[in-house]
């Protein structure tokens, strides 16, 4: 197991395994919860041009269904998060679209990926109440991977076929990749 603040990336092979239910809420659970928030305030605090805006339990190798999200997706100084525990899709809406993509296990590397404009989803919370989400735009495109995540799934996963992979430069500009190298590399797959 990852230190509790250690984000792991590919090629760590526990990020393609499906996570476990949470049964209920207990001391180990919140811990976990907390941990997720620290590790990705953490991951943040060194990159200059990245905003860590969601994680999965996973990705602090705690193969739990548990996602934190940052309840202002446009402010860097809230450092508050929302907790979704046993998270679903239970509707998709309208026709999948490419948004740029990246994600804290995947060093440097974003893409095209296509996702659903709108999304509702169910969970629960720290607290055990049942929550409801309707998600547009970036939200929505932030609970559909990260209730992938859940299920062993990573956005390059969506992208193989597709010439649309790019790498964050010192500028915080995004630079093209060629395609054939990408999918070449062992970490990615």
């Amino acid at each position: 197991m990852a230190d509790r603040h250690d984000i792991i990336s590919l090629p760590n092979k526990h990020l393609r395994q499906p996570s476990k239910k949470v049964g209920f809420v207990n001391d180990k659970v919140k811990k976990v919860i907390n941990d997720m928030a620290e590790a990705t305030l953490d991951w943040e605090e060194h990159r200059k041009h990245e905003f860590g805006v969601a994680l999965a339990a996973i990705q602090i190798d705690q193969p739990l269904r548990i996602v934190v999200v940052r309840r202002n997706l446009d402010d860097k100084s809230d450092r508050s998060f929302d907790v979704f525990i046993n998270p679903v899709i239970v509707k998709k809406m309208g026709e999948p679209e490419l948004m740029y993509e990246g994600c804290l296990s995947v060093k440097d590397i974003y893409g095209h990926v296509p996702r659903y404009p709108k999304v509702k989803v169910k969970a629960t919370d720290e607290n055990g109440s049942e929550v409801r989400v309707t998600a547009e735009g970036f939200l929505a495109q932030v609970f559909q991977h990260e209730i992938d995540h859940l299920k062993g799934i990573l956005f390059v996963d969506h992208i193989k076929d597709h010439d649309v992979f790019y790498e964050i430069q010192d500028d915080g500009k995004l630079k093209k990749l060629d395609h054939e190298q990408v999918t070449q590399d062992p970490i990615l797959w």
